[in-house]
């Protein structure tokens, strides 16, 4: 279902990861990764929502800065992605997804953003700044830009026990951008990551893939 693929970005080639649906897809997704790269976990998230029907492409986003990055969600893994998105920067992370963004329209489809942990706020510039529909999930990044306005339909997925993103952080996402849907769960940070028995929160999960899916199906129709 899915191949490795290489996209030009103003910062050259990237990689990345396209996975397609068997027959007509319902729309297309740029899939971003959290701060382990596109490893197998990212993978498997671009086969589901393929599996659902739509075109997924997953871009490797530190490839300008390290090639083939494929952590581990130990402490060296999270030390060495917390060094790649420092040394990335979210204004080139934004430019990469409008790029992979950019290849989708070419095949008649309509284009959404779905983000995980440092990807969620990823999400939400692709919203901001290139006027895309986007789902972000646990972006601890997010308060900085919540002032902006958003430019396309928004959904927040955040975990009650996620000790990096406050209740106040939550509430602020509220009041400040009163139009997106927002769902809260009973569960920690990275509660969607299925392949970490130490966070994977598999009915909060379900939850949050089905109000996803039924996000992208309105704002992509």
């Amino acid at each position: 279902m899915g191949r490795d693929i290489a996209f030009d970005t103003p910062f050259g080639s990237v990689g990345g990861w396209r996975s397609d649906p068997i027959g007509a897809p319902r729309g297309a997704l740029v899939v971003v990764q959290e701060i382990f790269g596109v490893n197998a976990h990212m993978r498997g998230v671009a086969d589901r929502y393929a599996a659902e029907g739509f075109v997924a492409l997953a871009p490797a986003y530190f490839d300008p800065v390290e090639r083939g990055v494929e952590l581990g969600y130990d402490q060296d893994g999270v030390e060495h992605g917390r060094r790649l998105i420092g040394a990335l920067g979210l204004d080139r992370a934004n430019d990469i997804t409008g790029a992979a963004a950019r290849l989708l329209p070419q095949e008649g489809l309509h284009v959404g953003v779905v983000g995980f942990c440092w990807g969620g706020t990823v999400a939400l510039l692709a919203n901001l700044r290139l006027g895309l529909p986007a789902v972000s999930y646990y972006g601890a990044r997010n308060v900085q830009f919540l002032d902006e306005p958003l430019r396309a339909p928004m959904q927040f997925h955040f975990g009650e026990r996620d000790t990096s993103i406050p209740a106040a952080d939550i509430e602020l996402h509220r009041s400040k951008m009163p139009g997106a849907d927002i769902h809260v769960y009973p569960a920690g940070h990275g509660f969607d990551r299925e392949v970490d028995p130490k966070v994977f929160d598999a009915a909060s999960a379900r939850l949050a893939h089905t109000r996803t899916l039924a996000f992208f199906d309105a704002a992509l129709r």
